[in-house]
């Protein structure tokens, strides 16, 4: 057994694209050895400076210390940003050479937390977070027991102030507007509140108090029961819209005057409109759980359309390295990065709801109507399923064999995705190995039954237990 995976290192947590797990398994002393090993990896980079931020959890500002203590040990001088949402961290690492590191679990339940980085503006690659978990592995090996005392949550209004300068120069509104945003008790709250005040919108804000004790739900604005409260206060108080953000303000999702969810696919769509129509012929790019509507809709109005795995870093990898023709890209997740001479190239939830304000402002229409040109879809939620301790490459595999009898276009770029005329399925591994992720798609919902049920189908006779997963997956 190598070393990584020894049972006393938690070697799970090192994902595709970030550190996350469980606190019995990201403990102090785990978060000491992954800062000994970034702090080396900086160095390595030749880094002298970068930015550290926290969500609101409620380990993540001692967490933070650990890592601000760690890291000035190393010789890099850090400049602590408290308590702010993922994109803020972002926004500040643009100004000292690309370099920042944010103790969050992003949308995660409260039991959680982990880590994100970036190293001179580029996000890790699996292979490198897997050398970091190596490298954190054999640190742990020597390094003593960590404790941790208690920090409370610090709020600099000078960072803030900067970042919120900067959303105002940016977003233009043609006309005042009444905005519900709910902030799930995230990090990212404060700021929504105080750049609707400055825009001269009409406001109510929701949970935007940063409580790391969650309250009412993990900060997962995904999932439609989280979002009943946002949905009912738009329609009371008949609002233009609303907007939730997850717990380290990345990703978001809105809320049309009808108290209806706007999908990510639709969403997508919208904005690839407002970019390709300044910007017509160049690139927008999105990840494989995005239905056919997208890849149909961007060829409709000029676009070239791009499909990529799933994994926000693979999308801000992909748009950094395009030199400027995307313009514009998003993940079902709810993540949406701007590249159309303006945005900054990150997901940011809350400048993408901004975008929302800036479009629905030019028109007098309300969004619902606006929305009307881009068909909302029949499909599932991204659905998780046990593997029952089955190898995923192999049940993977077998969606692969029988995909040509289902008349079927293949696509693996992340798991196995079959593309029909009228709707798609997908079958992905998680990072874990322990779950399967399914999402279907379609123009019906009878035709959205049976895509689900030719895939479970597939399944019937080798793996029972994976088809009835299959066919409860709502």
């Amino acid at each position: 057994m190598s070393l990584l995976h020894q049972t006393k290192f938690p070697a799970h947590i090192f994902r595709a694209y970030d550190i996350r797990g469980k606190l019995e398994h990201l403990t102090p002393a785990t978060i000491a050895a992954i800062a000994t090993a970034l702090a080396r990896l900086y160095i390595k980079k030749q880094v002298k400076q970068l930015v550290l931020g926290y969500d609101a959890r409620l380990t993540s500002p001692s967490y933070a210390a650990i890592f601000e203590t760690i890291l000035i040990q190393h010789g890099i001088d850090v400049i602590a940003l408290g308590c702010c949402s993922t994109p803020m961290m972002y926004f500040f690492s643009g100004q000292y050479a690309g370099n920042g590191i944010m103790i969050t679990a992003s949308h995660n339940p409260k039991t959680d937390n982990g880590v994100k980085w970036v190293c001179h503006a580029e996000p890790p690659s699996p292979e490198q977070i897997q050398a970091l978990a190596l490298d954190a592995a054999q640190i742990s090996q020597s390094m003593n027991s960590a404790s941790v005392s208690e920090v409370t949550h610090q709020f600099y209004p000078v960072f803030a102030k900067q970042y919120l300068d900067y959303l105002q120069q940016d977003i233009q509104l043609k006309r005042p507007l009444k905005i519900i945003v709910d902030g799930l008790h995230g990090s990212a709250g404060q700021y929504a509140i105080e750049i609707l005040m400055r825009l001269g919108c009409q406001w109510t804000a929701l949970n935007c108090e940063a409580n790391g004790h969650f309250p009412k739900h993990a900060p997962d604005p995904s999932k439609d029961h989280h979002l009943i409260e946002l949905k009912n206060q738009v329609i009371e108080q008949q609002a233009d819209l609303g907007f939730a953000l997850d717990g380290d303000g990345d990703r978001v999702v809105i809320v049309d005057d009808l108290g209806q969810i706007i999908s990510a696919d639709r969403l997508l769509c919208l904005f690839a409109q407002i970019c390709l129509l300044r910007h017509p012929q160049h690139e927008i790019v999105f990840d494989v759980k995005c239905s056919n509507q997208v890849t149909q809709f961007v060829a409709a109005h000029q676009g070239i359309a791009t499909m990529i795995r799933t994994g926000s870093t693979f999308l801000r990898k992909y748009i950094a390295q395009s030199k400027q023709q995307v313009v514009f890209g998003g993940e079902y997740a709810g993540h949406y990065v701007f590249n159309d001479g303006r945005g900054r190239g990150y997901d940011d939830g809350l400048y993408a709801a901004l975008r929302v304000l800036e479009y629905l402002s030019e028109h007098t229409q309300p969004l619902s109507q606006l929305m009307q040109h881009i068909p909302q879809r029949f499909s599932t939620q991204d659905c998780y399923i046990s593997t029952h301790q089955h190898a995923s490459k192999a049940l993977l595999s077998l969606i692969e064999e029988n995909c040509h009898s289902m008349q079927a276009k293949l696509t693996q770029i992340d798991g196995v995705r079959l593309d029909f005329e009228d709707g798609f399925g997908i079958i992905r591994a998680s990072n874990t190995g322990e779950y399967l992720t399914v999402r279907f798609d379609a123009d019906t919902a009878p035709r959205l039954e049976q895509i689900r049920q030719n895939f479970a189908a597939i399944f019937n006779s080798d793996y029972p237990d994976i088809a009835q997963e299959i066919r409860q997956a709502y």
